[in-house]
């Protein structure tokens, strides 16, 4: 009997979209276990079709759920914590993902997965 292949498995840490190193205000909805909801207005250090990288205050917990607002478009969107980073100016490097997915918060157009490759082919101009 014939064996079909499989795809290839993803690799660990492999991204599922590309980041871009954009900066956009946001004003995030937080509400840290045991205290009231609070308002923190941040920015964004790098943003993909599926989160972004934001700077919160500590405390900051993975999985901790939050509301993120692009403060250009008025558009909100729920999401949660997956991934804590170094502290820098005394904020935590926060990266949260969207829980429903929304390509188009950021409204930007993010390039596509082989993007390394685009213009690998094109040959260079001739010289007079």
């Amino acid at each position: 009997m014939p064996q079909t292949e499989s795809p290839p498995a993803k690799k660990t840490g492999q991204r599922r979209s590309q980041r871009l190193l954009l900066r956009v205000g946001v004003v995030v909805e937080r509400t840290p276990k045991g205290a009231q909801p609070r308002l923190e207005e941040t920015e964004t250090l790098a943003v993909s079709a599926h989160g972004a990288l934001i700077l919160l205050s500590p405390p900051v917990e993975e999985n901790e759920q939050l509301t993120v607002k692009n403060k250009k478009t008025g558009e909100s969107q729920a999401c949660r914590v997956v991934y804590l980073g170094p502290a820098e100016a005394g904020r935590i490097q926060t990266g949260v993902e969207f829980t429903r997915p929304s390509p188009q918060f950021w409204r930007i157009n993010f390039p596509p997965e082989d993007w390394a490759s685009f213009g690998k082919d094109v040959r260079s101009p001739v010289k007079a």
